[in-house]
């Protein structure tokens, strides 16, 4: 026997029965080999900017404007070139947009049709006809596939065929939906996969837009960020991360999110604003869910004395006569008097409206079925990290200590570090969501904001920034990491860790904004790391000068792409405008990088050689 057992060939040929059926899978991998690796697409940091975010995926990331250029600029110009794109991009809304200034003739929807068939049949030849035709929306296989596949013959058969086609797309009516399916395709085409490097949640205002988008593509992963592990937690029955979510959703105003996307209603905790502290402004509300946050966080620390966070238990700290709390730096006065739950003799215990509150929204977040479908998908598709063709994808850190070594971190009486506290991260967040345990919830709130987890990076200072005017005492230490991460000794040695090869393979990081305006640089440790948080959240577009970054990985190189500002689909419909992006080369590979290079290549070749294996034992006879 070879490299398989008898008992595993005995299966593969329940699929592949005969010679005939075993030599045509082998044809069609080995061919699958040959073809070139398909593009893919790494943005995070996405921050509940769905507007942006959408027109991303929609143009992705400038990739459709230039096959678009490839293929008919020097024919149409300029104009024309991004009219086109106008329609692939909102294919419904500009085709309503024209059809009201009178400019959508029979005509134009033809030639419309012709030029996206074009685009298509160029976006096509990287893959086979079986995936192409698995990639066409429902309804419209029959049509697109024999649009796509039009075959020259010498009476010109096939160009008959397809203008009949074509006319009865328009005298039926359906060139709308056609010109809909086929910028759909053109669309996962361009992209054959996707990479969201975490951060779907919180600061702006639809992330529930941006889940919906994305549960929409086909080819996605998702590498979990803190955010992302805050709203897990929360769905999942944390109350510390329950509040903690409340808290940043007032901080943003953000409430319809909450309200209208995911059913929790903020009156109750209006009406405990009102009639606790007296008020249910924002500033009210936003003290309340501070103090509610700190005595739930605290409440975790103190269950959990491992996780080395005394340091953030701040309610003991006050000293309720004269209002000042003691930090590390010093004394500083409180910016309210105005805490009328905390009781000085015991400050982390909730009054009974406190509990009656946090009951109350821990149900709400557990019971609200859109909330568990966009988590559910969260968590379904992403991962702490992932290897792929090479690459290393996490939001955050991996901890180091400040000599640049792999931090050790004790959780459960074991010592975790490098890769296998990615991994133990891992598991709790799926022990969490599946299970729902009170140490697992915990463990979710540590893994959103604690000293050493690989989702955070940095000691976060919530209460002096909630608490204390004075903003020296602000500043969040990070984890060394963040100074290493421009060291490639460091790079390599994270690569090598994870079974990547550090001469070859990159680190692809989001998590920290990228200050481009300043000169800052998001290719670091000599082009083995890219941090892409480039700001999509407007909140750091002032910090970072751009409006987000895409790592695009084609089978030529890499390239990293920084976006302008989103003006909106408006101007889009209206003047053919797009998100502008400026393109820089970082890598480019001697040779073409071919799917035999690549993770499926190397599954692809395991299957050959058992393929082969099972021919062996058909031609002798033995099966």
């Amino acid at each position: 026997m070879g490299e398989f057992t008898r008992d595993y060939l005995e299966l593969l040929s329940e699929k592949y029965p005969d010679e005939a059926a075993v030599c045509s899978e082998i044809i069609n991998l080995e061919a699958i080999l040959a073809l070139p690796k398909g593009t893919e697409h790494f943005i995070s940091d996405l921050h509940g900017e769905y507007a942006a975010v959408r027109h991303i995926l929609n143009n992705c990331s400038g990739v459709i404007l230039e096959k678009v250029r490839m293929l008919f600029e020097g024919l149409r110009g300029e104009a024309a070139c991004r009219s086109l794109c106008s329609i692939i991009y909102y294919p419904r809304e500009e085709l309503n947009a024209l059809r009201e200034r009178n400019e959508l003739t029979a005509e134009r929807l033809r030639n419309t049709l012709e030029d996206l068939c074009l685009l298509a049949e160029t976006l096509s030849s990287k893959y086979t006809r079986g995936y192409v035709r698995e990639q066409m929306p429902s309804g419209w296989e029959f049509v697109l596939d024999e649009l796509l596949h039009i075959q020259r013959d010498e009476e010109s058969n096939q160009h008959r065929y397809h203008d009949t086609i074509l006319d009865s797309i328009i005298s039926t009516g359906s060139a709308d939906n056609v010109i809909a399916a086929l910028a759909e395709l053109i669309k996962r085409l361009a992209v054959d996969r996707l990479h969201v490097v975490g951060d779907i949640f919180d600061r702006g205002p639809e992330p529930a837009g941006i889940v919906e988008t994305l549960m929409r593509q086909g080819h996605i992963d998702i590498q979990w960020g803190n955010h992302d592990i805050l709203w897990l937690g929360a769905a999942a029955g944390s109350p510390a991360c329950v509040f903690t979510v409340l808290r940043i959703t007032c901080d943003y105003d953000n409430e319809v999110t909450l309200e209208r996307r995911y059913g929790v209603s903020l009156r109750a905790l209006a009406e405990f604003c009102e009639r606790v502290y007296g008020s249910a402004d924002k500033k009210t509300r936003k003290l309340a869910l501070s103090v509610l946050g700190f005595k739930l966080e605290g409440q975790v620390i103190m269950r959990h004395p491992g996780y080395g966070m005394d340091d953030r238990l701040m309610l003991n700290r006050i000293n309720y006569r004269d209002w000042t709390v003691e930090l590390e730096s010093g004394v500083y006065p409180l910016n309210t008097t105005h805490l009328p739950t905390i009781d000085p003799a015991a400050p982390y215990r909730l009054t009974q409206a406190e509990q009656e509150l946090t009951d109350e929204y821990v149900d709400a977040f557990r019971e609200s079925q859109p909330l568990r479908r966009h988590l559910d998908f969260i968590y379904r598709r992403g991962s702490t990290y992932l290897c792929r063709n090479g690459n290393l994808l996490y939001h955050g850190c991996i901890p180091l200590t400040p000599e640049g070594r792999f931090a050790r971190v004790r959780h459960g009486g074991k010592w975790y570090s490098g890769k296998a506290l990615m991994d133990y991260a891992d598991a709790v967040v799926k022990s969490a969501w599946v299970r729902g345990e009170e140490s697992a919830l915990d463990m979710m709130w540590y893994l959103w904001c604690g000293n050493d987890s690989p989702f955070s990076g940095r000691v976060f200072h919530t209460f002096e920034r909630a608490m204390v005017d004075d903003k020296s005492t602000w500043t969040e230490p990070r984890n060394p990491y963040f100074r290493f991460w421009d060291d490639e000794k460091t790079a390599r040695m994270i690569l090598a860790e994870f079974g990547l090869d550090p001469d070859t393979g990159h680190i692809i990081n989001g998590h920290t904004p990228v200050k481009a305006v300043k000169g800052e640089s998001p290719v670091k440790a000599g082009g083995r790391l890219f941090v892409i948080d480039g700001g999509f959240c407007k909140a750091y577009q002032a910090t970072t000068g751009i409006a987000g970054y895409t790592l695009i990985y084609s089978s030529h190189g890499i390239r990293l792409k920084s976006h302008r500002p989103f003006e909106g689909v408006a101007k889009v419909l209206s003047e053919n405008a797009d998100m502008e992006s400026d393109s820089v080369s970082i890598e480019e590979f001697p040779r073409r990088r071919y799917i035999a290079d690549t993770d499926e290549g190397a599954v692809l070749r395991r299957r050959i050689t058992a393929l082969k294996e099972l021919l062996t034992l058909y031609r002798r006879g033995e099966m």
